[in-house]
């Protein structure tokens, strides 16, 4: 792992890079058992765990469950003057294989770290600690938090704490995300609300008595279809996805429960609230029409990235200094090996040893790093840790 200056002030390289070193390995080691950890948005009790102890060993103040979630934590170190927020992320997602093969093999286990939440944990808290020192060999006014935040995969758990005030009284918040690219991250994403709908219906023998059901599914089905012919009639930059949860058990039995998931994602939030209204008419619509009955249940939201121009100036000179991230030549030699399954890669091996260029982009997916960036001055970066041109979430 080579993540472990991620939001250490760059300028302060040359005071830090002892006490990185000395820890390097124990980080990458966290690292590791976080991923093979891989653990759900909110059962990453292992991941929580594993971090709070590491902080605890270095001399923070931890406080576990905040905001009603038992894998959420806040970790400090106070020594008065402004207080620096570091985010930390360690959720996995489902059905992915974590195989160290250049080319698709079968899932493997239930779940798997596509999106590198295991490096923005390990790195994070590596950055808390070595500030820490930093701030205690220098005898400097500053406080550090380290903010554990479950489930940002479709969970929204940094909503939760910003809603319950921890970030209140924080002066600037940092983040950081795993990238095939080096940069600093001036950009806004999507907001987001997703729902499951549900429909229930009447069984019946498919074959012996069909005129006595009343298929839940066709509920889902002509829902779905009306979405589709929805994407024809919104923004461009919206975008909306969905995948069938529940759709029967037995060809030959009337399904009498189905439910879809879906997704709604706009550039602002008055868009994303517009266009759930709309999706939810088409369920409404789907009910009345197949004769079943329907009921939604919000799962997750949050706001867009708000950018902060300011900061991402001051991140993008800091970056520069630093540079990019150096591979020994058994890494770069399996990066090419997975670089040539690509499909229309957008970037070149290589790519990881430069600094992008800073310009301002709108990122289609979303984060729950949205609702932060609204209450507190956010900033990040972006740090190339996986083949150029590869897809997060595969």
């Amino acid at each position: 792992m080579r993540l472990i200056l991620l939001f250490i002030s760059f300028s302060l390289f040359a005071d830090l890079s002892s006490n990185i070193e000395a820890n390097k390995t124990k980080f990458e080691n966290i690292a590791l058992e976080i991923w093979d950890f891989a653990e759900m948005g909110y059962l990453e009790e292992k991941s929580s765990k594993l971090l709070q102890e590491t902080l605890i060993e270095a001399g923070f103040t931890v406080k576990t469950g905040i905001a009603g979630i038992p894998t959420a934590f806040v970790a400090e170190y106070n020594n008065n003057g402004p207080i620096i927020g570091i985010l930390a992320e360690f959720d996995a997602l489902p059905g992915l294989s974590q195989n160290n093969t250049p080319f698709r093999e079968s899932l493997g286990g239930d779940a798997g770290h596509a999106c590198g939440h295991h490096l923005f944990a390990a790195g994070s808290t590596q950055a808390a600690v070595a500030l820490k020192y930093w701030l205690e060999s220098t005898k400097t006014p500053g406080t550090i938090r380290l903010y554990g935040t479950p489930a940002e995969e479709g969970g929204s758990g940094k909503v939760y704490i910003a809603r319950d005030g921890y970030f209140d009284d924080v002066d600037i918040v940092l983040h950081w995300h795993p990238d095939s690219s080096n940069r600093a991250h001036f950009s806004s994403s999507n907001g987001n609300k997703s729902a499951k709908f549900k429909f229930k219906g009447i069984s019946a023998h498919a074959a012996g008595a069909p005129q006595n059901g009343r298929s839940a599914l066709d509920g889902v089905e002509a829902m779905n279809m009306m979405v589709n012919m929805l994407r024809e009639h919104m923004d461009e930059e919206a975008r909306i996805h969905y995948v069938i949860t529940k759709g029967g058990l037995a060809p030959n039995v009337v399904p009498e429960e189905a439910e879809v998931y879906y997704y709604v994602r706009h550039p602002n939030v008055e868009g994303v609230k517009e266009l759930f209204e709309r999706v939810v008419k088409t369920a409404q619509g789907a009910a009345e029409g197949t004769e079943t009955t329907m009921t939604y249940e919000v799962m997750h939201g949050n706001y867009p990235l708000m950018p902060n121009e300011t900061l991402s100036k001051i991140v993008d000179i800091e970056l520069n200094k630093l540079g990019g991230i150096s591979y020994d030549a058994t890494e770069m030699a399996f990066a090419k090996r997975i670089f040539k399954t690509l499909l229309n890669p957008n970037a070149e091996i290589g790519d990881q040893e430069k600094i992008l260029p800073l310009a301002y982009t709108q990122s289609k997916g979303s984060t729950d790093v949205g609702d932060v960036s609204w209450k507190v001055p956010t900033t990040g970066v972006r740090i190339a840790t996986w083949v150029p041109g590869t897809s997060a979430h595969s």
